[in-house]
């Protein structure tokens, strides 16, 4: 199967590789550790590490839980910190916003 390569998409995977390796050695853990805490083999780690593009995002979250850095997935696209998202949506808003009118409360 012949895939076109993204260059920019393809360094990012390789530095998170490498910083999945750092973490490890960091931690004195070795390929093996890692893989058996991660409940997969040590070619996937290795795989992982060397930054192969066909790494399912489960493996990598797998990594983190293992360094106890699971909470850092959910920061990869803070939709709070998206500054192109919410540019998008503040150039969608309304010039004006009207009042709403209130009933008024029915006599009895």
């Amino acid at each position: 199967m012949n895939t076109a390569t993204n260059l920019p998409v393809d360094r990012a995977i390789a530095a998170l590789g490498k910083s999945v390796e750092l973490a490890r050695k960091r931690r004195g853990l070795s390929q093996a550790d890692l893989a058996a805490r991660m409940g997969v083999s040590v070619s996937t780690v290795r795989r992982m590490e060397d930054g192969h593009p066909g790494m399912a995002l489960q493996h990598l979250a797998s990594a983190l839980q293992v360094f106890g850095e699971l909470e850092k997935l959910q920061l990869l696209l803070d939709t709070a910190q998206d500054s192109v998202g919410l540019s998008l949506m503040d150039a969608e808003l309304p010039e004006r916003i009207h009042s709403k009118r209130r009933n008024a409360p029915k006599a009895f």
